[in-house]
């Protein structure tokens, strides 16, 4: 069995012109039976290559079982005659981990894990060259591999050019080599393709025979077909930051440097054959596979408890906290029931460590709440994790917590936004960097990106790319539409270099670029996580992350616990502290007074601005239809205005289902079961799922693998191969073709945005419990919302805006009643009233509003008092009188800008630094212009981006409605509102336009 061990990807960044799948794909049909990913310092692309080579086997696996229980078709080949061409249909490969390691002050080698321990040794490896250097980068010197050098097998790769010592550069290192890895290596032999092949091989053969090694093939490729050799060039450029026709010697000489079948390469070193046979003879001494690696989750015990003991004990303490009167029956027999499933599956740990992360957020006053497929059951609700109560009996667990599918559980918890990094930094001193990290994400090519860069590397000029990325894209999938469209934008279609880039950027679509981390995934391990998987810097500080992606760990069945951020929890947080500030009500997500009807008649009205998830005008003109009247209409709000429900049709029906307007029915009393709840039709992922399985006929395993393809933003393959296999099962089960199209529609729009029941459940809680602060408390609404900004749908002009047209009085930024949060102050009348924040004016910075209160005292009299007193630079007291922080000592804003820029020390001397008590010398007043209405709120929105003067359009309605202009003789409406010299400015203006 031949083997290819140095085959570059993509995921060596920008080098590589081929996936890790395109690999597999190409090897078996060139015969290969084993290849070896070896990417620069990196292994992040080799569980891509080993989901693709168990995919492979998968399906050799169900054409033999098929051919075992069928006859074959056709008449058999007579005998005598040969075996004609054909696919590999029972061909299958193998893959062998391996990375590519590249030293400071050495010849790079390839190496290759032996076994379990072989692996832990080169990610431990990777780690340490990673840690050392930035994002990105990796630092290895050779002391580092006879560090780790316990399971490794080496492939040491000569350099083409002449280096001393000989055996391509390695000679002077074979000492150290040979003490340490004895027989565990071979000398590389790969062709170069430029016309010394021969002289070269020569030389390592004597060189081999000298330092007693033995010779090892390979083609060393850098793509899998000599057709991506031009997409190898541009990414050559792209990293290089060049254009391709200045390359020279980096561009690849020719397409040679492909994946190579047995008897290719046998030809290529028709001298030096022992060598290939080498090849397959290690292939077979490497048996280790990613397979073997066993993930330990932390035990998350204790000395006296074990896991389930635990778990359990803070199950029940948690019940008598939930229900202080006693737990219903029925909530007391689901909970036994989920802690024996989770304690036959051995999830306990994983329950445990999310129970622990949300105590931890809890004892430092941070909200939190959890989703997710194990999220809504009675366990998380007695632990604390999820704050939606089990009676709402809108979840099965069994659904998610399986037995028969033996699928890890998925709880994403929710933090504020503000405080998420409190509740990282702690999950790293609890298990150590060494045992947790974040997963990655891989950044791919798309859209507007792979324009900008392969048209850079291709030499169109900047206009070029701009037109084409700002009005092209989205229009390439068509055929035909793409010259009419660039001739729009004035680009010659038959212009070859303009082809050129389009197949391009079309090659380019769905690679990898480079790696970030992930929104918040992390993995923990019992063990060492870095002999699991290298651990590498993040581009934030205090960051670590692994570099495998969701899905790369899902394949391997790893576990991880999303720990994501929410601006909206923020928000709630800060209602509830101000509502427990000032009128003394301490409520919870979970003690919020349900079914409010007044809530559910406010969002039946669309008054819906800033509340969670329905603030959208989509949402808003949805809500009128729906007519929410309780919580579970809350939970189908949030899922139906989604791109599976809309792409599959589905919307239309359910409205008119619920308001009569048509019959409910259901395809068969089996789907009857999956869709009563939504009126008979699919709205969520699950039901998706469902309806595949009971109406389509899916196996466990199938619908294991839609449920993979399903997954939000799949970067990667597509719902769409299972669509005949689909229609196929239920046409056998007597659905009708409309709706088996419809169905699968909308499976295929959860490809790109799948919203399960779970989450929606969840996210329905935070719709109800922002919706009754705003309905019951709109002006602490409104402040809390100002103060978890940047976050939601609108911005803070709007949010002003909504709260005033609630009642709210808001009162302006005030150099003496401000403070850097918007507060909430009484208004005189037994209410409150809404002050805004110092936070509120652009530029300016919490470290400055922090001194200018703590120094406030009595308050200030002038603006040079803010200067003497809290010490404030002169370009921070402009921003305040730019906002008109000053007017409520009588200074209109000109003045105080006038007095501020007076100012022009960083600090008052010292004989200057008090009060002089009328001994100054005090200049005369002066006399400046008054500014109009309309300049006021333009000076509004340029230092606070909100006015409570006036709305902008208020001040041109005349120009906008002609025919009501109704004003006095020589005058205009809102001229009134507007100075002099504006009234006459606006006057000219309109006189101008006339003629």
């Amino acid at each position: 069995m031949f083997a290819e061990f140095a085959c570059l990807s993509n995921f060596t960044f920008l080098t590589g012109a081929s996936h890790p799948e395109e690999y597999v794909r190409r090897a078996l049909l060139l015969g290969i039976g084993a290849i070896a990913i070896a990417d620069e310092n990196s292994v992040a692309g080799i569980v891509r290559a080993h989901a693709e080579c168990r995919d492979i086997a998968r399906r050799v696996a169900e054409r033999q079982a098929w051919d075992r229980q069928n006859s074959p078709i056709g008449p058999p080949r007579p005998e005598g005659l040969s075996q004609p061409p054909s696919f590999p249909v029972y061909g299958t490969v193998r893959l062998i981990p391996a990375a590519r390691l590249v030293f400071t002050d050495a010849p790079p080698v390839i190496a290759l894990p032996v076994d379990r321990i072989g692996w832990g040794s080169l990610t431990r490896l990777l780690s340490t060259g990673r840690l050392r250097a930035e994002k990105g980068s990796c630092t290895l010197q050779l002391s580092d591999l006879m560090e780790f050098a316990d399971g490794l097998h080496l492939l040491l790769v000569p350099q083409a050019e002449h280096l001393p010592g000989g055996a391509g550069g390695w000679g002077p290192h074979m000492e150290r080599l040979t003490r340490c890895f004895g027989a565990r290596m071979h000398l590389m032999m790969a062709p170069a393709y430029d016309g010394g092949d021969r002289a070269r091989f020569a030389q390592l053969a004597e060189a081999a025979s000298h330092l007693g090694l033995p010779l090892l093939a390979s083609a060393a490729p850098k793509m899998h077909h000599g057709s991506r050799r031009r997409l190898g060039d541009v990414l050559t450029a792209i990293r290089l930051r060049c254009k391709v026709e200045d390359l020279g010697s980096a561009a690849m000489a020719n397409g040679e440097q492909r994946l190579r079948s047995e008897a290719e390469l046998r030809r290529l070193l028709r001298d030096h054959e022992q060598a290939v046979d080498n090849a397959a003879r290690l292939a077979a001494q490497l048996s280790f596979s990613l397979d073997e690696l066993r993930y330990d989750y932390p035990d998350e015990g204790s000395e006296s408890e074990t896991p389930p003991q635990r778990l359990r004990r803070l199950a029940e303490e948690g019940l008598s906290w939930r229900y202080p009167g006693g737990a219903p029956q029925r909530v007391r027999a689901l909970l036994e029931h989920e802690l024996t499933l989770i304690a036959k599956l051995k999830y306990d740990p994983y329950f445990l460590t999310v129970r622990d992360i949300v105590a931890f957020a809890r004892s430092r006053g941070i909200l939190c709440q959890g989703r997710g497929s194990a999220a809504n059951s009675v366990v998380c609700y007695c632990l604390g994790v999820t704050s939606v109560s089990p009676e709402l009996g809108t979840m099965v667990f069994e659904r998610f917590v399986s037995e028969a599918r033996d699928e890890p559980p998925d709880i994403d918890v929710d933090f504020e936004h503000e405080r998420r990094e409190e509740v990282i930094q702690w999950i790293y001193e609890r298990y150590g960097r060494h045992r947790a990290g974040l997963c990655a994400t891989v950044i791919h090519y798309r859209g507007k990106r792979a324009i900008r860069e392969v048209g850079r590397a291709m030499g169109l000029t900047e206009d070029t790319i701009s037109a084409m990325s700002s009005q092209l894209w989205g229009f390439f999938s068509t055929q035909g539409v793409e010259a009419e469209r660039m001739r729009e934008i004035g680009l010659d279609p038959d212009s070859r270099r303009l082809q050129l880039t389009l197949q391009l950027v079309e090659e380019i679509i769905g690679f990898p670029r480079h790696l970030s981390q992930h929104v918040g995934g992390f993995v923990i391990t019992q063990g060492r996580l870095d002999e699991l998987v290298p651990i590498e810097n993040a581009t934030m500080e205090g960051r670590t992350v692994i570099c495998w992606d969701k899905d790369d760990i899902d394949t391997l069945g790893i576990l991880k616990v999303d720990v994501l951020s929410l601006g909206m929890l923020t928000c709630i947080r800060k209602a509830f502290d101000l509502m427990r500030q000032h009128h003394q009500l301490d409520y919870s997500l979970a003690t919020l007074p349900p079914e409010d009807p007044e809530v559910y008649n406010m969002l039946c009205r669309a008054d819906s601005i800033g509340v969670f998830q329905v603030e959208s005008r989509a949402q808003m003109n949805f809500l009128p239809r729906m007519r929410p009247r309780c919580f579970y209409d809350l939970v189908i709000e949030v899922a139906i205005v989604r791109p599976g429900p809309i792409q599959g049709d589905m919307v239309h029906p359910y409205i008119r289902r619920r308001n009569k307007e048509e019959p409910v029915h259901f395809p068969s009393d089996a789907l009857g079961e999956v869709l009563g709840k939504t009126l008979g039709v699919p709205l969520f992922q699950e039901q998706a799922m469902q309806i595949a399985i009971v109406g389509a006929g899916f196996s466990p395993e199938q619908a294991d693998r839609l449920r993979r393809s399903l997954a939000t933003f799949k970067k990667h393959g597509s719902v769409s191969e299972f669509r005949s296999l689909f229609l196929r099962g239920m046409a056998k089960n007597g659905y009708d073709t409309e709706f088996s199209e419809r169905c699968f529609s909308q499976i295929e729009g959860f490809g790109s945005y799948g919203f399960p029941e779970s989450h929606a459940a969840s996210f329905a809680l935070l719709v109800y419990a922002s919706a009754w602060i705003k309905c019951h408390h709109p002006g602490i609404f409104a402040c809390a919302l100002l103060n978890s900004q940047p976050m939601g749908f609108y911005a803070p002009a709007q949010i002003v805006r909504d709260a005033r047209a609630h009642g709210v009085e808001v009162r302006p930024v005030c150099i003496n009643n401000s403070y850097w949060d918007n507060v909430m102050e009484p208004d005189g009348q037994g209410g409150l009233a809404l002050r805004l924040g110092f936070r509120q004016i652009k530029g300016l910075r919490d470290e400055d509003a922090a001194w200018l209160t703590a120094a406030r005292g009595n308050g200030y009299h002038e603006v040079e008092d803010v200067w003497r007193k809290a010490g404030l630079a002169p370009p921070v007291i402009e921003r305040l009188a730019e906002a008109d922080a000053f007017a409520a000592l009588g200074l209109s804003r000109r003045e105080a800008l006038w007095a501020a820029k007076a100012i022009t020390a960083r600090k008052p001397l010292p004989l200057f630094a008090r009060e002089l008590e009328g001994e100054g010398i005090y200049e005369p007043a002066a006399d400046l212009p008054q500014m109009g209405l309309g300049e006021e709120v333009v000076e509004d929105y340029v230092a606070i981006r909100l006015s409570l003067r006036a709305h902008p359009v208020a001040l041109i309605r005349h120009l906008l409605t002609p025919q009501n202009t109704g004003g006095g003789a020589g005058g205009s409406p809102g001229s009134e509102y507007l100075g002099k010299d504006e009234a006459r400015r606006q006057g000219q203006t309109r006189g101008r336009a006339r003629r």
